[in-house]
């Protein structure tokens, strides 16, 4: 009996102290500047005794749930120097961290704030993150730092060339980037037709560039995801900081609302090259400048719950001689609502709107032409970190568009022409989404999700009706496409269903740790995209239209998949990152021969719908730490469009053959790095090569009524010349800084040191001696030097 008892008694204690040996508690809070208050996105905190880890939200939020005992904790974040803490965990704790800026220690031998060592245990992959000092760092054209510009140097990451706006990625058209700016869509991301971005760096704290493996929670475009979110402002003392640069100058302001609970922000740019223009008896009826605003304020409720409202607004202005005003630009609104249910789950509520505008006033004819796209967005979004290896993020989201094809209407200056108004469209696309991230022991780590996303194209609107339902017609005796001519007319009542679409989108990814050191990585995702930009152009112009998909334009549904190799090695001194994709899409719109896009009410007419295919190896070598650091990327790469004929009958588009599409470079190399001289003087420089353009060329000519023609081959069988460029710079700051307030640096870069007459593009005309057609190359940038004065206090 004695024994029993005693069993039962040692059985009670063990099962006591196993329950004791697998009791968890939860540690969470934010993470943030320690002088400005400021939430900071991405951090690491490390667990070194568990191996585990937590990286901060978008909010700077953080949460891990481990077993009771005593740890050391590791904090690290680009920009800042390392935390380490001492950890007991007997119960839930909120504790929030304090990190202190690498600053007063750059004129130390070792530069700490380019840190940039890849995370080969998160299954994250095909994923750049630049930091804003090293963007900074980067010469550009003309002195005016450039985000868009800089992630030009990441692999797999191509444009159109000097002055083209956009970007591509992975052979993607630049319409397939999803540019989202504190979570609100920037429709178009360039100031002067491309030469700068509509993003003021000063107001930047974090920007990430997803090319694959794209979170369940981002959705809507075919190639990528730009995710860019503004500073808070700082809560705890103000500060103003700027630059004045050749042609334009820049302010930002900051400081509490309500000491070290609420903030404010407003920056402002603007350039001012016209105001030259004015000295000028030939030029001073003519303008060309650009502005923009951003602003955020934030507060917080109380621990739980915190306010943002944040916004940009953005024109640029062209006139001619009075005969000619083109303006265009963004304008955004976001309000945010941060709430923490728990230590184990954090939420965002965000209501959004997206404006973008384009008119255009030709005073010598006599019209007025408007247009632009605006949507409305709302979206709940939930992280729930339910253990140290599972956490979920869902939530949904519902955006409804309103599309403004154009309105022509008389100018002030005559009123010769007709009021008309092309047909407004209008959509509504709701989606849903779950995503986990889940670790599964010590080496394999998996991320997964699904996106189900909806899609209705909405009246009111007069919608044409084609015989056998098609828009698009094949002349077979002369081997072209033609409009259709429609057969009568459907109308739909405002917020009428006319064609509804919904599609499951899965993402997957994992990481396998070979060892401390070194792992591989894997991806899967499929994203629908279903509105469509109309252009005919290799790089986007303000001019394009962004249209819905309907029962003729179909929605771009893309599948990539990568796999990748990812090493940290001489003590995470250097990183080596190297990827393999396949991305395939289906319905990427092509145009008949002759396609008239501008004020066009049947768009239907003029597309087709094929087919786009891209692959490519990138290879990414980083130098994190010491007086020299940058990377080398190397990207080899093809990308292909194909529209074959409907049927037997038709040849389809370029004979059905698969052809360069005009986003293809075959090669793309970039070399980006700084230097530490000494407390004064950095050095940076850029070197980038590209395979040219693919264009299509005259392969012969012939002649009717006395008129020589050039007749061309298939389609973008050409290129222009290798694009390649070399820019440097150099950065004075002065030793009086470290004993003041007010500090400032002295920027000189050169941009093109070489003086490289790259092809913007080559067209072929006439010559009027021989009669033959001959070809004639533009360049815009020659070599450029430029000098800027940046300041803060």
């Amino acid at each position: 009996m004695i024994s029993k008892k005693y069993f039962l008694f040692c059985l009670l204690l063990l099962s006591g102290i196993l329950a004791s040996a697998q009791e968890k508690f939860t540690l969470s809070g934010t993470i943030s500047d320690n002088n400005s208050n400021e939430t900071l996105i991405g951090v690491n905190l490390f667990i070194p005794e568990l191996k585990t880890g937590v990286t901060t939200n978008e909010y700077g939020f953080y949460s891990i749930t481990i077993p009771k005992g005593n740890y050391s904790i590791r904090i690290s974040y680009m920009g800042y120097q390392t935390l380490e803490d001492k950890l007991q965990l007997n119960q839930n704790t909120k504790t929030n961290f304090k990190l202190i800026t690498n600053e007063n220690t750059l004129k130390e031998v070792i530069i700490t704030d380019t840190k940039t060592r890849t995370d080969i245990r998160k299954p994250e992959m095909s994923v750049n993150k630049l930091s804003i000092s090293a963007i900074k760092r980067m010469p550009v054209v003309l002195g005016e730092v450039d985000v868009l510009k800089s992630i030009l140097l990441l692999p797999g990451v191509t444009n159109a060339g000097e002055g083209a706006s956009g970007f591509n990625v992975r052979g993607g058209g630049a319409d397939q980037n999803l540019i989202l700016l504190d979570e609100a869509t920037i429709f178009n991301s360039s100031h002067v037709f491309g030469f700068f971005s509509v993003f003021n760096p000063d107001a930047i704290k974090d920007l990430k560039l997803y090319k694959g493996g794209i979170p369940a929670r981002f959705g809507g475009r075919a190639s990528s995801v730009l995710d860019i979110y503004q500073k808070d402002g700082s809560s705890k003392e103000f500060h103003a900081n700027g630059g004045i640069g050749l042609i334009s100058s820049r302010l930002l302001l900051e400081g509490p609302l309500v000491k070290n609970r609420g903030s404010f922000l407003i920056g402002g740019r603007s350039s001012y090259a016209h105001l030259f223009m004015k000295l000028s008896k030939d030029q001073k009826n003519n303008a060309a400048y650009f502005y923009d605003l951003n602003t955020k304020m934030s507060y917080q409720i109380n621990p739980n719950n915190n306010l943002y409202l944040s916004g940009y607004f953005g024109r640029d202005v062209f006139s001619l001689a009075n005969s000619f005003t083109n303006i265009y630009g963004n304008s955004t609104l976001n309000l945010r609502w941060n709430h923490l249910f728990s230590d184990k789950l954090f939420s965002n509520l965000s209501m959004i709107y997206s404006d973008y505008y384009y008119g255009l006033d030709l005073n010598f004819v006599g019209f007025q032409w408007d247009s632009g796209i605006k949507n409305y967005n709302i979206k709940y979004d939930f992280k729930n970190y339910i253990s140290d290896r599972f956490k979920l993020n869902y939530g949904l989201n519902a955006i409804y568009y309103d599309f403004n094809p154009g309105i022509i209407k008389p100018s002030s200056a005559t009123s010769g022409i007709n009021f008309s108004q092309l047909d407004k469209k209008y959509a509504f696309e709701p989606a849903v989404y779950i995503n986990a991230d889940q670790e599964l022991s010590k080496k394999f780590s998996i991320s997964y999700g699904l996106r189900y996303s909806l899609f209705y194209r909405l009246g009111q609107s007069n919608v044409n009706i084609y015989a056998n339902n098609n828009p698009v017609t094949f002349n077979t005796n002369m081997q072209i496409y033609e409009k259709a001519t429609p057969i009568g007319t459907q109308t739909f009542q405002k917020n009428e269903v006319l064609k509804s679409y919904n599609y499951l989108e899965p993402r997957f990814s994992l990481a396998y740790q070979l060892n401390e050191k070194q792992s591989i990585k894997a991806s899967y995702n499929r994203m629908v995209q279903y509105l469509q930009l109309i252009s005919n152009t290799s790089s986007p112009t303000p001019l394009d239209v962004w249209t819905p998909s309907d029962a003729y334009i179909k929605p771009q549904i893309a599948d990539q998949v990568a796999i990748g190799y990812f090493k940290n090695f001489t003590n995470d001194n250097y990183s080596l990152e190297v990827e393999g994709y396949y991305k395939k899409v289906q319905n990427r719109i092509d145009y008949i021969d002759g396609a008239d896009l501008i004020a066009n009410n049947a768009l239907e007419q003029v597309i087709l719908n094929g087919q786009m295919r891209s692959y490519g190896l990138e290879v990414m070598i980083k130098k994190n730490e010491g007086r020299l650091n940058g990377w080398i990327s190397y990207t080899l790469s093809k990308s292909q469009q194909q529209t074959p004929g409907r049927t037997t009958t038709e040849s389809g588009i370029n004979n059905g053959q698969w052809y360069n599409s005009a986003y293809d470079k075959t090669h793309n190399l970039s070399v980006t790095s700084s230097y530490l001289l000494n407390e004064k003087w950095s050095f940076g420089a850029n070197f980038s090569l590209q395979t040219g353009q693919p264009i299509t060329y005259p392969n012969g000519q012939y002649q009717y009524l006395g008129i020589t023609v050039p007749s061309y081959g298939l389609r973008n069988e050409n290129r222009l010349p290798a694009y390649h460029h070399l820019d440097i710079s150099a950065t004075l700051t002065p030793r009086k800084n470290n004993n003041r307030n007010w500090k400032g640096e002295w920027v000189f870069s050169i941009y093109n040191l070489y003086n490289r007459k790259n092809a913007a593009a080559i067209n072929f005309r006439q010559n009027s001696q021989t009669g033959t057609n001959e070809a004639v190359k533009t360049s815009i940038f020659g070599m450029v030097p430029a000098v800027s004065y940046n300041f803060k206090f």
